[in-house]
This record gives structure tokens, C-alpha cells and sequence, in this order.
């Protein structure tokens, strides 16, 4: 494994950043004190710093040389509305709030990243410092692009990781084409003509006509997606009536929907929705049908995932750079990929034994009360970031 040395020095105090970041927690477009840490960093290290971009975004500028080429490195800043159950000493000072996701891992490699590049200018041209917030269905992403980040900021392609437990400390993972799915929500409200409960036929009665819909949606996996292209409808909440002998005048069906690709989106939300109003039809009754589009798929792109894993077999050696299998769970960095060339990969966070004593019971998985980041990857991750941007600069245009 090549860490860079000046990296490891200073592992110490930027764990001591990470652990306080992890010990005050904030939701999405609230990251103001986290927001504040990181400027100030920046700023002690001589590193210009643009604030505001979706409302608490902070971009840190490090420029060497005279070339106008530019790269950009990501890392997301917000934390989950989550009870942590853990109890060591860094442990969320607000209840309801915790970083269950790692974002106070990724915000430390970055800075430990920043650190170095401001301090060993081995490069011609310019690093992005992207420190995103609201991530966790805020769509931070779409809100630093909307607010002009790449016309402030052009560059040439951005860069972004996420922490994988599971897969052990020192190895990477990373494929060309789909990483992780689209995340989109449904509502149906389903509407008949309520009535007594022993007199069915005065009424409408919209809890079959769910059902129906429900099992119906299915077919649409099964007989209208095409089978190579991976596509999810999960149907979690069926809401209606308030008492036993009442047919309800109608009931609410909600749910989620994840794809890999846009077109196979396009598909399953014309089918739902045509499905819906037809099966409503046929039994007398109505629906409401509204399809809320929230993150798109995330999709690397070919060239960079290839830069990446040559990148990234230097740091580790190629046998520990493996391809990942792509997950159902949604990233707003889709947004990013969707405006510029980019590769998105993993950094393996362990199986949990990292943790302290004082950790809660349960995996060390993502989005768990009990998960704390393994920050043995902060010099792992800041020195692959280091290497991305110095290498991309150097590379030909």
C-alpha cells in the first residue's frame, strides 16, 4: 500500500476533526457548524474557500501553476435523522441526529487531501474541493449545480467515493456503467363510494381495487421490463378505513420504485400509472396517481472508471481493486454524472472491528444506529484523492 507519509503525520488531528464532526450532527441544509469547521481548516491551510452553493455547500479552491484545466473531488457534509445507539466518546450530542452514513469520514479524507495538495503543489492546474450538503434526500447535488457550481467552478470531470462496510480496509471497488439505482417514490389515492360494511353493494369499495393494483404492479416486473435491465417496485404502505364495519370512501397505496436506467423509469411510471387507471375503471372507482422522481440512476462513465482504477491499483495494487456489484440504494452524486464526466467507487470500511467499546449491538452497516467510520481510511482516502487530482492533471486533455 503507497500512503503518502505527510498524510499518515497527520492522521491524528484530522481523526480529531472527523470525531467531532461525527459528535455534532447535522440534517440536510443545515450543516452551518459543520459548514464553519471546514472553511476554517481551509482557510488555516491557505486555501481560498467559496460558501453557499446549496444554501451550506463550501467549495475550496487549490491552484498551482499556469494550466486552465480543473478536476473536482466531492465529499459529502450532512447527517441522517437517526437516534444513535452508540455511547464512546464521540458520539452524537443530538438526539435524532447521527452520522450513520459515514459523511464525517468522507468530509476527513477530503480535508486530509486538502491539506496536502495545498502544502505539496505537485500539479499544474486546479483542484475543486466540493464539500456537498444534504445528500440524505436533499438533493445537495442538484441544488450546488442549480446554484452554479460548474459555471463558477468549470472542470474537466468530478470525482466522488463512498465508504463500503463489509468490504475490508485496503481495497476499492469500482465499475464502469450503473452503481447504484434511481430512488422515486409513488402515491395512489384510490377512490370509491363508501358504505355500511354488510351493505358492500351500495358502495365502491376501494380496498379490492388496491389489492388488484398492487398485484397487478408485479407484471409489470415481470412481463413489461425487459429481464437484463434490473428494475424494483416495492409497495410498503396500504392506508384506509378508520372502523370494522365501514367500506371506507378510499384508501392510499404508497411505495418506491429503483432502476439502473432511465428508460426502464420512463417504462415502470407510464405502466403504473396506465395500470392504476384502469384498474380503477374497471371496478367503478378513481385514483389520484402522482410518481415523485427523486435521485437518477448513478452512472460512471467508461473513461474515468478506467483512470480511477489505474489510480487507484497504484495506491493498493490491482488485485485489490474489484468490481462492484451494483446496489439498489440511490446517491445524489447521480446528478453530478448526469452534468460532467465522473467515476463514483467504494472504499472498503471493514467488518465492524474497528469499533470502539461503547458501540451499540448489530452490523457496523450503513444507515444502523450502531455504525461508527473505520478512520483507518482517512489516509487511504486522502491519499487516493491525492493521487486522482495530481494524475489527472497530469494526464493528457
Amino acid at each position: 500500500m503507497q500512503l503518502i507519509e505527510p498524510i499518515l503525520a497527520d492522521v491524528a488531528a484530522v481523526t480529531a476533526i472527523r470525531r467531532d464532526i461525527h459528535a455534532h450532527p447535522e440534517l440536510c441544509f443545515q450543516e452551518v457548524r459543520t459548514a464553519d469547521l471546514i472553511a476554517k481548516a481551509l482557510t488555516d491551510w491557505g486555501i481560498p474557500v467559496h460558501r453557499g452553493l446549496g444554501t451550506t455547500g463550501v467549495v475550496g479552491i487549490v491552484r498551482n501553476g499556469s494550466s486552465s484545466r480543473a478536476v473536482g473531488l466531492r465529499a459529502d457534509i450532512d447527517a441522517l435523522p437517526m437516534t444513535e445507539h452508540n455511547t464512546f466518546a464521540h458520539a452524537s450530542q443530538h438526539p435524532g441526529k447521527m452520522h450513520a452514513c459515514g459523511h464525517d469520514g468522507h468530509t476527513a479524507m477530503l480535508l486530509a487531501a486538502a491539506k496536502h495538495l495545498s502544502t505539496n503543489r505537485q500539479f499544474d492546474g486546479t483542484v475543486y474541493l466540493v464539500f456537498q450538503p444534504a445528500e440524505e434526500g436533499g438533493g445537495g447535488a442538484r441544488e450546488m449545480i442549480k446554484d452554479g457550481l460548474f459555471e463558477k467552478f468549470p472542470m474537466e470531470a468530478i470525482f466522488g467515493a463512498h465508504n463500503w462496510p463489509g468490504m475490508a480496509v485496503g481495497q476499492f471497488a469500482v465499475s464502469p456503467g450503473p452503481m447504484m439505482a434511481s430512488s422515486n417514490e409513488f402515491t395512489i389515492t384510490v377512490r370509491g363510494k363508501g358504505s355500511h360494511a354488510a351493505l358492500p353493494h351500495l358502495g365502491v369499495d376501494p380496498m379490492p381495487v388496491a389489492c388488484q393494483m398492487v398485484m397487478a404492479f408485479q407484471t409489470i416486473i415481470t412481463r413489461n421490463r425487459n429481464p437484463v435491465d434490473p428494475g424494483v417496485i416495492s409497495v410498503t404502505m396500504i392506508h384506509g378505513g378508520e372502523a370494522l364495519n365501514v367500506v371506507p370512501d378510499a384508501c392510499q397505496i404508497r411505495g418506491t420504485v429503483r432502476t439502473f436506467s432511465l428508460e426502464t423509469l420512463d417504462l415502470i411510471e407510464a405502466r403504473m400509472r396506465t395500470v392504476a387507471e384502469h384498474t380503477c375503471a374497471a371496478f367503478g372507482a378513481t385514483c389520484d396517481f402522482h410518481f415523485g422522481r427523486n435521485y437518477p440512476p448513478t452512472v460512471n462513465h467508461a473513461a474515468e472508471t478506467d483512470f480511477v482504477k489505474g489510480v487507484l491499483a497504484g495506491v493498493v495494487g490491482a488485485e485489490k481493486v474489484t468490481p462492484f456489484q451494483p446496489t439498489m440504494g440511490a446517491e445524489d452524486f447521480s446528478f453530478f454524472l448526469q452534468a460532467k464526466p465522473g467515476c463514483y467507487f467504494m472504499i472498503g470500511n471493514g467488518d465492524g472491528a474497528h469499533r470502539e467499546g461503547g458501540h451499540g449491538l448489530g452490523p457496523c452497516m450503513l444507515h444502523n444506529p450502531s455504525y461508527d467510520f473505520n478512520d483507518d481510511l482517512i489516509p487511504l482516502g486522502a491519499t487516493a484523492w491525492v493521487r486522482i487530482a495530481e494524475q489527472w492533471l497530469a494526464r493528457p486533455r
